[in-house]
């Protein structure tokens, strides 16, 4: 009977293709590809040789293939971009620099699609190994363009797309007075202002996603020989699975092959390692204070550091910083400088008291499933976005990294942690966000196997896909409409002005036959 079971199990099971996406990406997906591997999937990884946090894994198998840059080039790359976020040049310069980051980030990430293409012996292993599905992060389209030659359904496991792509994908309604557009830092209520910020940003945003995507989709074009664009390879995803929900996010339209899997990263508690475990036993009635600014911020400019390190001891509360830079000469005794924390056991621990974070959405998650109040310094990205839904919800304050001056982090800090509103929106927050009929990485892996158990899903796929743009908005129905009633009040027009003419004519006649007959 065992030996039966044994080999009804390994018949249930599939196997999945994985194209994921590096950073900080690759921390949750990497969760659910655990899962299914216990689960006893086969999980293959394509990525690439080289890399920031993608590595060996025991779990699942990887394949990996060249690229055109080395370690060196990828690490300092990375490091650059966090040496960035404080600086503050004038505007137009600001301005030059993002679009020749952006221009650098397609040539390099447009490239490195090229080699996975083209890898000959890598696709022929990929067409031959026969996989029920494909799991993607699609923010950089390579994973698309493979599930298309490929012709596998695939599950998308996202944040979210620049210019609101993953919504016009999925033909999901999203209009422009109360769904905030990415980078605008709106909330869900907003001023007659702030609606024309948003109109003009989304108005524009086809610009944004020309420059991103043009590279990939000549790319695709030519590899698949056709033409396709990439809204067209983002349509066919079976299932987006997208680490949203509407505690964290403002209430919006969403269309059935979209699960929101918010708050998927947030782990049970463990024990704390010895050395942390002390620390915070250490810090007595007040408490800890958890900081961290994100995996890809090494080291901040030393006039920086100084700041905050004195606005840390202005606090009683013990602050462990993970912080990898030179040791600012004014550290105070309250501050621990650390090159790694167990963050999301920190901030389980009754005696966390506050979590100063760069907005990233882990991280976001982490403090809400733990209801710990937040100071929120936003560096890049849609991390603006996060601090803004954070603060909007009451549940913590945000600061500007560049303007920020050492009283306005003690102000803040100290208002997150006396102030009970803020941990009393947290903890509403909270309690929301946990009260759920199932995890989302149950959820997560559920979709996963039901998209390999089925070979898609085409049952959620709107038929609005089939329409072009004058069928979608019936504006050939509103034509026609339009047509029926000019002519129905043309040819009643026409009747009545007839009618009048006749009755006009036998008036005249009956005059002018009693004028003859008086005569």
């Amino acid at each position: 009977l065992v030996l039966f079971l044994s080999f009804w199990s390994l018949a249930e099971c599939g196997k999945l293709l994985v194209v994921p996406q590096d950073g900080s990406h690759w921390l949750s997906m990497r969760i659910v590809l655990e899962k299914l591997r216990e689960r006893g999937h086969e999980i293959v990884a394509v990525i690439p040789e080289v890399t920031l946090l993608m590595k060996t894994s025991q779990s699942f198998t990887i394949k990996t293939y060249s690229v055109p840059y080395t370690q060196e080039f990828l690490d300092r790359h990375y490091h650059s971009i966090s040496e960035k976020c404080f600086g503050n040049p004038p505007f137009l310069e600001k301005l030059v620099t993002l679009f020749l980051n952006i221009s650098e980030l397609t040539n390099m990430f447009s490239s490195t699609c090229r080699h996975l293409l083209y890898d000959e012996e890598l696709m022929k292993y990929l067409q031959d190994s026969k996989f029920d599905a494909v799991m993607m992060d699609p923010v950089l389209p390579c994973g698309p363009i493979v599930a298309e030659y490929l012709s596998l359904p695939s599950v998308y496991f996202m944040r979210g797309l620049p210019c609101t792509l993953d919504y016009k994908a999925t033909q999901c309604p999203s209009p422009y007075s109360y769904v905030p557009r990415i980078f605008t830092s709106n909330s869900d209520h907003m001023t007659f202002k702030e609606r024309v910020k948003n109109f003009l940003v989304g108005f524009s945003e086809h610009l944004l996603c020309y420059f991103l995507y043009l590279k990939y989709e000549n790319l695709a074009s030519e590899f698949l020989h056709r033409e396709v664009t990439v809204l067209e390879l983002f349509s066919k995803a079976s299932v987006w699975l997208m680490r949203y929900d509407f505690v964290f996010d403002y209430p919006r339209p969403i269309m059935p092959n979209m699960v929101y899997i918010g708050g998927i990263n947030c782990e049970q508690k463990k024990l704390l390692p010895k050395e942390f475990e002390a620390m915070v036993n250490a810090s007595g009635e007040h408490g800890i204070v958890v900081f961290s600014l994100g995996s890809m911020v090494s080291e901040i400019p030393m006039k920086k550091a100084m700041e905050i390190a004195d606005a840390l001891g202005s606090v009683p509360q013990t602050v462990l910083w993970r912080y990898t830079g030179e040791a600012p000469p004014n550290l105070p005794k309250n501050v621990k400088l650390v090159k790694w924390l167990p963050q999301n056991d920190l901030l389980a621990h009754p005696k966390t008291r506050a979590f100063i974070t760069h907005g990233g959405s882990h991280g976001v998650y982490e403090g809400i499933c733990n209801a710990v109040p937040m100071v929120l310094m936003p560096l890049f990205g849609d991390q603006m976005d996060n601090a803004k839904r954070v603060e909007t919800r009451g549940a913590g304050l945000t600061l500007n990294i560049l303007e920020m001056t050492s009283k306005d982090i003690s102000t803040a800090l100290k208002a997150v942690i006396n102030d009970k509103k803020y941990k009393e929106n947290i903890k509403r927050l909270s309690d929301l966000h946990l009260d759920r009929p199932i995890h989302p990485l149950d959820l997560a892996v559920h979709w996963v196997e039901f998209v390999m158990r089925h070979k898609g899903a085409p049952h959620l796929r709107p038929a609005a896909h089939d329409l072009n743009w004058i069928q979608y908005h019936s504006l050939d129905v509103i034509a026609f409409l339009l047509a029926v009633v000019l002519l129905s009040l043309f040819i009643s027009f026409k009747c009545c002005l007839f009618c009048c003419r006749r009755c006009c004519c036998k008036k005249g006649r009956t005059k002018k036959a009693t004028k003859s007959k008086s005569h």
